[in-house]
């Protein structure tokens, strides 16, 4: 009785501490410098669109950027895909309000990490 007690409680931690990881709106997160030279689970535009617009010619303006997690989606694959806004309210590049995320995935390859 003991061990299906034990059994019971801990599949109840496991399900509980795995229910935490999931976003909440208001969250914050950290994008932080993606591995290789662009992001893949952040969906920012082309490097060529972005100089296209003028407004500059790399990632290095977004990194280390706080940014609040406005709206949370389950996709029918299971995927989390969160949308981002800046914490001080200014625009990514100077022109986008909002960037969609997957949040799993880019947690895992360290585009995002969770503010503590």
């Amino acid at each position: 009785m003991k061990k299906l007690l034990f059994t019971l409680l801990f599949f109840g931690l496991c399900f509980s501490a795995q229910a935490s990881n999931d976003p909440k709106v208001g969250d914050e997160l950290i994008i932080k410098a993606p591995v290789t030279q662009s992001y893949h689970y952040i969906k920012f535009p082309k490097p060529n669109i972005l100089i296209k617009r003028g407004t500059v010619t790399g990632y290095k303006s977004v990194r280390n950027n706080t940014v609040i997690v406005s709206a949370v989606t389950t996709n029918d694959d299971g995927s989390i895909e969160v949308e981002l806004t800046k914490k001080d309210g200014t625009k990514f590049f100077g022109f986008l309000s909002k960037v969609k995320a997957n949040y799993t995935k880019a947690i895992d390859a360290n585009e995002l990490a969770i503010a503590k």
